[in-house]
């Protein structure tokens, strides 16, 4: 048997990340039979829920490391961020578990995923703690993949891109979603790494009954949109964050009064313990309060609770998709939807560079206004058809790409025999 851990994730709530366990185990099934996924967990009962056929398809979902373990590396994130001596001065206090320790003792690799978890877009501390968690596994002399990420860029920090540079050459091998990582990381002089797509796109659509969910009246096609709570840490101030979603009210009733279009609002990040700490939904919730029950049937705010595949067949029926979280955008690219990519890093501008050869389908977050998300819906009405034509020509592509990080996987586990 073949027994993979699977570091970078550890909930469901994020259906990126679903998004990404689910493609990854479907990768890994095509090569290696039988198989075994160690995926950790915050709770494997409400992980479980969203995918209930998880355990045919070889995964194990295992404990999360013990928040005693990770409160350590909490604080000293607190103090690094405030005061930089301790960042250059006392290395990060972070011990994987005993528990943890066995179970990776037991894979042929870690497969570390989790998308853009390398990079300064998060705190000090989940950089740490994957790299350190990394590190020891290699000490223990298990080969790890880092899996179609987007990696840094870390120039703004110079201690975080010296240590990252040995943390990087530590992965037996490096796979990348888009060509800006690439040259970043071949820039740095790291020479193991392997362009690729995100694995995302080999996702299937769930097919399942939409009735209730779409607009009763779709008129020429429905605009799903998606924007998260994670736009608003792009104002200086609570009362310019109001205004920003204020601007999202309005384009919305732009789409209502000037188009036949009707709207869609699709949340892909909410919590499965109902928690509206980054919730999409409860974000969403308060714009589509504003209108009112009349609007419902042109407007409609779809259920938290759909699983990842669910979300990627609800976008497959959307005319055009605006989004917010990648994996959103992802899901409607990868079903051949014109897409505007709401982007806040580099992820989303590389991987639209690479499909596209171009940005002029990603809006800047903090550009983000009724004006500009106005004249995005403008761009793919103009170029609906040309955009189309190239998915449908360049996705199939990209889900063969996307096997490359099995395919050097495979390498590397036959080059450590």
């Amino acid at each position: 048997m073949y027994r993979f851990y699977l570091a970078g994730q550890n909930n469901f709530g994020n259906r990126g990340c679903e998004a990404l366990v689910r493609s990854t185990v479907s990768l890994l099934e095509s090569c290696f039979d039988p198989l075994e996924v160690l995926t950790p967990t915050l709770d494997r009962h409400l992980d479980g829920r969203q995918w209930p056929q998880s355990s045919s398809h070889g995964v194990k979902f295992i404990p999360e490391e013990a928040t005693s373990q990770l409160n350590w590396l909490f604080w000293w994130n607190r103090f690094a961020t405030r005061v930089p001596w301790v960042k250059h001065n006392i290395k990060p206090p972070y011990q994987i578990s005993q528990e943890v320790k066995s179970a990776i003792a037991s894979c042929d690799a870690v497969i570390m995923t989790g998308g853009d978890i390398i990079s300064l877009d998060y705190s000090l501390s989940s950089i740490f703690r994957y790299s350190l968690l990394i590190d020891q596994a290699t000490e223990m002399q298990i080969p790890a993949i880092l899996w179609a990420g987007s990696v840094g860029p870390f120039t703004k920090d110079p201690f975080v891109e010296k240590y990252m540079l040995g943390h990087l050459r530590r992965y037996s091998a490096i796979t990348v979603r888009e060509t800006e990582t690439l040259a970043y990381l071949q820039g740095l002089g790291i020479e193991n790494v392997t362009l690729v797509t995100d694995p995302a796109f080999v996702l299937t659509p769930e097919q399942f009954d939409i009735s209730g969910i779409l607009p009763t009246v779709q008129g020429s096609g429905i605009l799903g949109l998606n924007v998260s709570p994670l736009i608003a840490k792009f104002r200086k101030s609570a009362e310019d964050a109001k205004q920003l979603e204020q601007e999202v009210v309005y384009f919305i009733q732009d789409v209502l009064t000037k188009t036949s279009l009707s709207v869609l609002l699709i949340p892909h990040v909410d919590p499965l313990d109902g928690s509206a700490n980054n919730s999409d939904s409860a974000y969403m919730a308060k714009i589509f309060k504003q209108f009112g029950n009349h609007q419902e049937d042109r407007l409609k705010l779809a259920h938290p609770t759909l699983n990842a595949t669910q979300i990627k067949y609800l976008l497959s029926q959307c005319r055009y998709f605006i989004g917010a979280r990648t994996h959103a955008t992802i899901g409607a690219l990868s079903t051949g939807v014109p897409t505007i990519s709401i982007a806040y890093s580099v992820k989303a501008k590389g991987i639209n560079n690479d499909l596209f050869g171009h940005t002029r389908y990603v809006l800047e977050t903090p550009s983000l206004s009724r004006k500009s998300l106005w004249e995005s819906l403008e761009t793919l009405q103009n170029e609906e058809a040309d955009i189309k034509s190239l998915l449908a020509e360049r996705i199939p592509l990209w889900r063969e790409r996307a096997k490359g990080s099995v395919e050097v996987l495979q390498k590397m586990l036959k080059a450590k025999l």
